[in-house]
């Protein structure tokens, strides 16, 4: 069964990676969505995008340090510029995990939170899918701002959080992507058995490493197999059913078709 990968980082792989996992996915008929760090990461990510296998999309990674008011602007201006070969806006976010290792001060904080408002403003104006990293006490924030600009298309990728935070993106029809933890992660499985699959997309966001199963491989598009098995026994539904749902589920998000 065909997979589509709905968010990995090809850009940071080695040149020799990214043409073995654009061979596979184009041999299977497979596809994939590269999302973006940062304007060198966009341009690296429009340039190994292949129409038909890889599609990018185009932002700001969270978890860094802030970019300059100059670099802001670049980065926004470029995207406008190339907005007809991206299919959604993304990664985005809030640097939840930055606060945690680094500390991030209720300034800084307000900064990301201003600029995450930029990106969800464009995606609003130029009718783009969203591709959020967006996890526990960052995730509500996030689903406001989603709410006060009637974004609809939203997908929280490796999302982790709150019962009443799942609850309201589930009733906004929000989007989740699972990764490959998914098999060994009891957190994931039980969002798995709580969120609807019409809402479930699946990714790797590789080269991110996985535990379990995966331990010492690289990230590969080809482990989400394991991922839909998973979501299947999770869900005790067929393989075939989660296949093709997940598959309809990415392609009308991204708008992306064979």
């Amino acid at each position: 069964m065909k997979i589509i990968d709905s968010h990995i980082h090809l850009d940071l792989y080695k040149m020799g990676d990214i043409d073995e996992i654009k061979n596979d996915l184009k041999t299977k008929g497979d596809r994939a969505v590269t999302v973006s760090f940062h304007l060198e990461s966009c341009r690296k990510n429009l340039e190994v995008a292949e129409q038909g296998v890889i599609y990018p999309a185009f932002g700001f990674h969270p978890e860094q340090p802030l970019p300059t008011q100059n670099e802001i602007e670049a980065l926004l201006k470029w995207m406008e510029q190339n907005q007809d070969q991206m299919v959604a806006v993304g990664e985005v976010g809030l640097p939840y995990y930055r606060k945690q290792e680094h500390g991030v001060t209720a300034s800084e904080y307000e900064q990301y939170v201003n600029l995450l408002e930029k990106f969800i403003m464009f995606a609003k104006e130029w009718e783009k899918p969203i591709i959020l990293h967006a996890v526990y006490d960052d995730a509500p924030v996030v689903v406001e701002l989603l709410e006060k600009y009637g974004v609809k298309k939203a997908q929280f990728h490796w999302f982790k959080g709150a019962e009443t935070t799942i609850k309201r993106m589930i009733k906004n029809g929000y989007m989740i992507s699972v990764t490959p933890d998914v098999c060994y992660e009891k957190e994931i499985q039980e969002l798995v058995k709580t969120y609807p699959l019409e809402l479930m997309m699946v990714e790797t966001d590789g080269p991110w490493p996985f535990e379990g199963p995966f331990k010492g491989h690289n990230t590969h598009p080809k482990m989400i197999h394991e991922s839909v098995k998973q979501i299947a026994f999770l869900k005790n539904i067929t393989v075939e059913k989660v296949y093709k749902q997940m598959r309809k589920n990415t392609e009308n998000f991204f708008q992306i078709t064979e």
